[in-house]
């Protein structure tokens, strides 16, 4: 069972018949769905500080532009490859339509572990990363964002890059930026912040109460340690978090400021001790006694090995594709209710989106602004999916997916569809 290849591809194949013929459709009405608009693949070579030449292993995957420009982030990550890439592309597609924002999904990786490269290699990956990508990218095409060990600085490193081959700044061609050169306000904390509105909705609506409810947090970077930062502000009791090291769990709950002050300063939490506070696995985190699970890691943290285990109510998907198909199964006939990724974690992209409309138009926002129309945009999202749920007894996450295909279907269709090209 442990050794079981998981393709994330494959996963979000399963998902969508499924959802696809819970709506009625033929396969002929969402064929185009199964497949990507483009797949990129790019060598980028690099000269190391040491003087020699490496070379990477790049992509840049656009799944559908039916409903907008695509849209989507970078990750760095030596396990990156073209199905993981693939597969977020087309997670991509399904998030912006169940909020509603006019995009379409893509997304890109480099295969490289980049805590062994140096500042200096980082840039001129990114750099060189751009210019393969360069031909398909770009503010009405396909805008970039920040995501696994990638950052707003990386962003602008991109951003420079493909201002310098158009002769002119143009911020718009990512999203994620340091707000000095354009960046929006809020959109560090959208992930997490929208995390937290939805696992709010999803606590009144099973009849948790938050100020009684224990939280597990999977993962404290930048998605996972904002949910968990707002959380603690509002008087949630966090009981456990961790990190690729390990995690910590205490069950009067956790001081959650004070660990990701420990993080911010470069430690990792197998260092971290505190009163009352145990070392715990990944699978002793996912495990552990609390009512929300949020998994805010990688995919496939929940699978068909530990599904039967979890103790949790309710879970919150916060990072992309993080339960299997045979662990969704296993979750739905023990009751516990899943609010899926594409979802829960729509955050970024909705400020993402905010981001690039005020790049496009030359607008400023505040902060106060931005939060008061994320709030808005994700309720939307969350009663539209949480209605369907009901009237069609179905999950969430099957809700979700029909709300997101019948939307990019009908966009399709309303544009003559394939058969229009002859």
């Amino acid at each position: 069972m442990a050794d079981k290849k998981y393709n994330p591809y494959d996963n979000m194949l399963s998902v969508l018949k499924q959802s696809a013929e819970a709506l009625g459709l033929s396969y002929e009405d969402y064929a185009t769905l199964c497949y990507p608009e483009r797949e990129l693949k790019v060598s980028i070579p690099i000269r190391m500080d040491d003087g020699s030449i490496k070379v990477f292993e790049g992509y840049r995957v656009q799944h559908s532009s039916a409903r907008g420009p695509c849209k989507g982030g970078i990750r760095y990550h030596q396990n990156s490859d073209m199905d993981e890439v693939k597969a977020l592309a087309a997670w991509m597609s399904f998030k912006c339509a169940v909020v509603n924002i006019p995009y379409g999904g893509a997304k890109g990786g480099i295969k490289v572990d980049p805590s062994k490269l140096s500042r200096a290699e980082l840039i001129r990956l990114t750099r060189r990363y751009t210019t393969r990508i360069l031909p398909i990218i770009g503010p009405d095409k396909d805008i970039p964002a920040p995501d696994v060990n990638t950052n707003g600085e990386v962003m602008a490193w991109i951003m420079d890059t493909y201002s310098m081959f158009t002769g002119h700044t143009v911020p718009g061609v990512v999203t994620g930026k340091p707000i000095e050169i354009g960046g929006s306000v809020g959109r560090v904390e959208a992930t997490g912040r929208g995390v937290t509105i939805i696992a709010y909705q999803c606590m009144e609506k099973n009849n948790i109460d938050p100020a009684k409810a224990a939280i597990a947090v999977q993962g404290m970077g930048n998605v996972g340690g904002t949910a968990a930062e707002i959380f603690y502000k509002n008087g949630q009791k966090v009981v456990a978090v961790s990190d690729y090291t390990g995690g910590l769990y205490c069950e009067d709950g956790l001081d959650i400021p004070a660990i990701r002050k420990f993080i911010s300063e470069g430690n990792t939490l197998d260092k971290y001790e505190a009163e009352g506070v145990s070392h715990v696995t990944n699978d002793g985190l996912i495990t552990c006694k609390c009512d929300v699970l949020i998994p805010a890691a990688l995919e496939n943290q929940i699978t068909e090995d530990n599904a039967g285990r979890i103790q949790a109510k309710l879970i919150i998907e916060a990072a992309n594709g993080p339960t299997s198909v045979e662990a969704d199964e296993i979750l739905n006939s023990r009751g516990i209710i899943v609010c899926p990724d594409i979802l829960s974690n729509a955050g970024g992209v909705v400020v993402s989106y905010f981001e690039w409309v005020q790049n496009i138009q030359n607008l400023t926002w505040d902060l106060d602004e931005v939060n008061k129309m994320l709030q808005k945009i994700m309720l939307t999202a969350f009663n539209e999916v949480y209605a369907l749920s009901q009237e069609k007894n179905v999950t969430l996450r099957m809700a979700a997916y029909m709300v997101a295909i019948k939307r990019i279907t009908t966009a399709g269709k309303l544009r003559g569809g394939p058969i229009s090209m002859g």
